[in-house]
């Protein structure tokens, strides 16, 4: 399941993305490993790396749609997951461009200006990026409260005023989608800016990084109509929809990460002698390493199952607005728990400034705060918990889809209210598909947790305690995390040791939360008495898991070490 640059093979028969795939890895391992880190540590913008994907047309390939590229021109989120996976696997600056160039040119493809939409395929073609203006210094993640204004003039024109921070590419891109309000109107709007304006000037990067995440204001900047993306409910739409579709990334980001993370840890543990032992002979590092390896590949397992719902996703069948946050959210903070595990066995060596390790401790930390936070896509997870458990709806069975095509309705998604009405398959026929001790012993966590929305259901005071409903959102979303575990386990062909020893830190995750909300200040006697029965402990299989960390932890040693 893990990426190993050095045996990549492609899961389906796009040949030209293998190429540009195989291309990526060679010029990150002909740069090798103390570059990249020279790079990262001197605050290097990475002027070659925008270089080589000019040259390779590499993002004009992956996100274009076909009618304003060429025959390989297509969005298509099987191939982007799998990229994303790959840049982050080199470091998180090269895939940080990548994702606010998509963030940037969500609005511009989801909306009606063809001229702008005929220019970015242009710029795609000359080898640009793009940007995302969203946020702002005052407001942060607060949209309806953005600041930005455009203000007609007497000649049908308009002056753009205000200013954006934390914006990825505001140093370079000659298309920023910028977010903001009509000053007579109040209407929300959507329009592109050009950082090579004299009305745009480009503050200051508000972080110490080889990325350039800009703070950038526009001082009567012109805008005409040709300039405007979308107006009213279209520009909200646009823009809450690209946020939709980007936050998917920032789990592959994560993963990518880990994966690196884990074959330097492996490779470090395996060859270092205490104690007359190897400190891979030792119990307890042993399961930290199972822990680690078992993360991430259920991180993999579902953020994969998640692209295939993207993909087939219609105005019918929305349900990848729950799972994408869900690969938001859980996928990053597993990825952090990943590393977290990963340092607890290297300790000192984490900290080496020649390893990638040290990058990815400190950069695995930024995927859950970005996109929204951990909070704000838990609080979404929850508002569809209902439909999922007690209105589940008969869909035609997905398989994987990995076929080349281009996925055209993520740009039609109309409008981003209804989430109400979003229905899903029944997952009590995932989890009765399986039988292994620790998903039948997660399924019965799964019932009480059922009974308690039905018998102990939160009361008024709680639906407004986002503390309390961030707890109850963990465990929710750890129901709909090993749904699409189990889904794509058989999909996978993955062992049942692999899946029931996935389920059996499922299991104590499960009960790790149920503790966490039995102990909020207002849980009732009711409440924790069923969170009290939640917590369980795994059916411990020695044997299972000698044969997990044999088969496939400690195999991984010598399997992948970065060019020097």
């Amino acid at each position: 399941m893990l990426l190993n640059p050095k045996k990549y093979t492609l899961e389906h028969s796009d040949k030209h993305f293998q190429e540009l795939v195989l291309k990526t890895i060679d010029f990150f391992e002909s740069k090798g490993l103390q570059r990249v880190k020279d790079d990262d540590h001197q605050r290097i913008w990475y002027a070659d790396f925008l270089e080589f994907i000019k040259n390779e047309n590499v993002f004009a390939t992956l996100l274009r749609p076909t009618e304003y590229g060429d025959k390989n021109s297509r969005w298509d989120t099987w191939r982007i997951a799998h990229y994303n996976e790959i840049l982050a696997f080199y470091g998180l600056a090269y895939w940080y461009t990548w994702q606010v160039s998509i963030l940037g040119l969500g609005p511009i493809w989801m909306t009606k200006n063809e001229h702008l939409k005929q220019m970015a395929g242009k710029q795609l073609q000359d080898g640009e990026v793009f940007a995302f203006g969203l946020s702002e210094r005052d407001h942060g993640a607060d949209i309806y409260s953005t600041e930005m204004s455009l203000s007609p003039q007497k000649d049908g024109t308009y002056r753009a005023n205000g200013s954006k921070y934390y914006i990825g590419n505001g140093n370079v891109a000659k298309m920023v989608s910028t977010f903001g309000k009509m000053m007579d109107s109040g209407d929300y709007v959507v329009f592109v800016a050009n950082y090579q304006h004299e009305n745009y000037d480009c503050v200051k990067n508000v972080v110490s990084s080889q990325s350039y995440v800009a703070e950038y204001a526009l001082n009567d900047y012109p805008i005409t109509e040709e300039d405007i993306l979308a107006k009213g409910r279209d520009a909200w739409d646009a823009v809450l929809n690209t946020v939709n579709i980007g936050k998917y990334n920032l789990g592959w980001a994560s993963i990518g990460m880990s994966t690196h993370a884990l074959y330097e840890a492996i490779d470090h543990a395996s060859k270092r002698s205490l104690y007359n032992m190897y400190v891979t002979d030792f119990p307890h590092v042993k399961q930290l390493f199972v822990d680690a390896y078992l993360r991430l590949v259920a991180m993999k397992l579902f953020s994969l199952r998640a692209a295939d719902y993207m993909r087939v996703a219609n105005p019918d069948d929305r349900r990848y607005l729950l799972y994408n946050p869900v690969v938001k959210m859980k996928v990053t903070t597993q990825g952090e728990e990943v590393v977290d595990l990963l340092w607890d066995v290297i300790a000192a060596k984490g900290f080496e400034k020649d390893t990638f390790f040290e990058m990815a401790a400190r950069d695995i930390r930024a995927l859950p705060k970005l996109e929204g936070t951990v909070h704000v896509n838990v609080a979404l997870i929850v508002k569809f918990m209902a439909n999922y458990f007690f209105k589940s709806k008969t869909y035609p069975e997905v398989n994987t889809q990995s076929q080349a095509k281009h996925d055209d309705f993520l740009f039609r998604q109309g409008s981003a209210r209804g989430l109400g009405k979003i229905r899903f398959h029944d997952y009590k026929a995932v989890y009765n598909s399986v039988d292994l001790p620790n998903v039948n012993l997660f399924r019965k966590q799964i019932r009480l947790l059922k009974l308690f929305l039905l018998l102990a259901k939160p009361n008024k005071t709680q639906t407004k305690d986002i503390d309390f409903l961030l707890a109850l959102g963990e465990l929710f979303t750890l129901v709909v995390y090993g749904q699409l575990i189990i889904e794509n386990a058989k999909l996978y062909d993955i062992e049942d040791d692999l899946l029931d020893q996935i389920f059996d830190f499922m299991v104590r995750d499960f009960s790790k939360y149920a503790l966490e909300l039995y102990s909020k200040t207002s849980s009732t006697t009711r409440q924790m008495r069923l969170c009290s029965l939640m917590i369980k402990k795994p059916v411990v299989n020695k044997e299972r898991f000698a044969r997990v960390w044999e088969n496939d932890v400690y195999a991984l040693k010598d399997q992948y070490s970065m060019n020097a």
